[in-house]
């Protein structure tokens, strides 16, 4: 039959089936394509395998690494320096930083592990899970409970007491510049506008600070030329409290001028939600004259600090990362890793094979006896029986095939516990063939 004696579609289609053929077929949007990620590439920088970016800031960025001798997670700090040059005493701050960072090790002090191609700009830090100020950000309180705060504020007063103890002025104390671990410890950062007073000096007066502002305390903010230290440090960690039990500043300016003229005059009021207890350490901490305001032994000896601060309300968690919305935060190295050693999807079957889900037993008989079945050809045959490999759940071994390892695969892409543990075995498995 020629294509001219081929009837008509729309002789044999009423309109109605007409319409639902025009919403059959349509056209793709752009937006509705999905395209396969390419496959992350690894990049090796000396023992140090990268990972994904974990935050950016002005001058630099942080990404995940990976230590491939001892499997340590670490976190890099990637500084460009045409960047740095940019800033005012950029470079010599970035330095600086890595100088002060060497000498120093305290449980509440980030430590310096390894420096990197420096030419470049990458220095090899602790790995901690989030900033304090992204816990705050992540709240609609944009506050800690009082027994969090507590917590977080007793770790602050070590980390500072032991930089002051090593003549270090940090001037620039913020929850922007505290770091955070899965165990809850807290980790004083960014010593970049940090000073190192002479071993010899006589007091801890300074000269300079370029702290961020609102953390500022009035003899910077009134322009005097030379200020102490550690006082400096108090008003800051003071402020920082402030914050964290408030969600409020002391002191706030439409612009730097404004916000320098309302810390010049020292006037600030204290939230009646915050007690006596709390107000009467804040107000020693935020005091106007340098010379009165508390020192760190002042601080220990408080009521407030002293006190035991039971749980009243639910703590802040850590969120979820920023980038993948991954609640666990894992490691995000392992992709590379599964292209660094050749890893293959078909590689899962093995990995869920040894696994605690699925347990390889005998037939389910008494120790010593064995399956009627088996008995009776055994009888007839005159050998041992072999009992077939069972699985907890009665099933034989032979009959796990490709349909159930992926459905194990496709339980474990949505059980996040399953999914850590496969994380962890892909690991264990990939690091291996390194050592071999």
């Amino acid at each position: 039959m020629s294509a001219s004696e081929l009837p008509h579609l729309s002789d044999y289609l009423n309109e109605n089936e007409l319409m639902e053929m025009d919403t059959f077929i349509h056209r793709i949007d752009s937006t509705e394509v999905i395209y396969q990620p390419r496959r992350k590439r690894a990049k090796l920088i000396g023992k140090y395998l990268m990972g994904d970016l974990l935050g950016e800031g002005s001058y630099g960025k942080v990404k995940e690494m990976l230590d491939s001798e001892t499997l340590c997670r670490r976190a890099v700090k990637i500084l460009k320096k045409k960047k740095l040059r940019r800033i005012p005493n950029g470079e010599a701050n970035v330095k600086k930083e890595i100088q002060l960072l060497r000498r120093l090790q305290h449980k509440n002090v980030i430590q310096l592990v390894d420096t990197v191609c420096f030419t470049v700009g990458y220095f090899c830090t602790q790995y901690c899970v989030c900033g304090m100020q992204e816990m705050l950000d992540s709240v609609p309180e944009k506050r800690f409970p009082v027994f969090q705060a507590h917590g977080y504020f007793c770790q602050l007063l070590d980390g500072l007491e032991y930089l002051h103890s090593q003549g270090i002025v940090h001037k620039d104390i913020k929850p922007g510049n505290l770091l955070l671990t899965t165990d809850g410890s807290l980790k004083i950062s960014d010593l970049g506008v940090a000073e190192a007073l002479h071993p010899f000096a006589e007091d801890d007066t300074c000269r300079t600070s370029q702290g961020s502002p609102a953390f500022q305390p009035p003899e910077i903010a009134n322009g005097l030329d030379t200020f102490s230290g550690f006082k400096v440090d108090i008003w800051s960690a003071g402020v920082t409290l402030y914050n964290i039990t408030t969600s409020l500043y002391p002191f706030e300016g439409d612009n730097i001028y404004k916000l320098f003229e309302n810390i010049g005059k020292g006037e600030y009021t204290i939230p009646e939600e915050c007690g006596p207890l709390l107000s009467d350490l804040l107000r020693g901490m935020l005091e106007y004259d340098p010379v009165k305001r508390f020192s760190i032994q002042n601080i220990r000896q408080h009521n407030w600090v002293r006190k035991k601060h039971p749980p009243s309300e639910p703590p802040v968690p850590i969120p979820a990362s920023a980038e993948s919305r991954d609640p666990w935060r894992s490691m995000t190295v392992v992709p590379y890793l599964e292209d660094l050693h050749g890893y293959t999807e078909e590689d899962d079957d093995e990995l869920y094979d040894g696994e605690d889900e699925i347990i390889y037993t005998q037939d389910f008989t008494v120790p010593g006896q064995v399956a009627e079945e088996d008995q009776d050809q055994g009888n007839a045959d005159h050998s041992p029986a072999v009992a077939k490999p069972v699985c907890v759940n009665g099933t034989e071994g032979g009959s796990l095939n490709s349909k159930a390892k992926a459905e194990r695969r496709s339980s474990s892409s949505s059980n996040p516990s399953r999914k850590g543990v496969s994380t962890a075995s892909k690991i264990r498995k990939l690091s291996t063939c390194k050592q071999q």
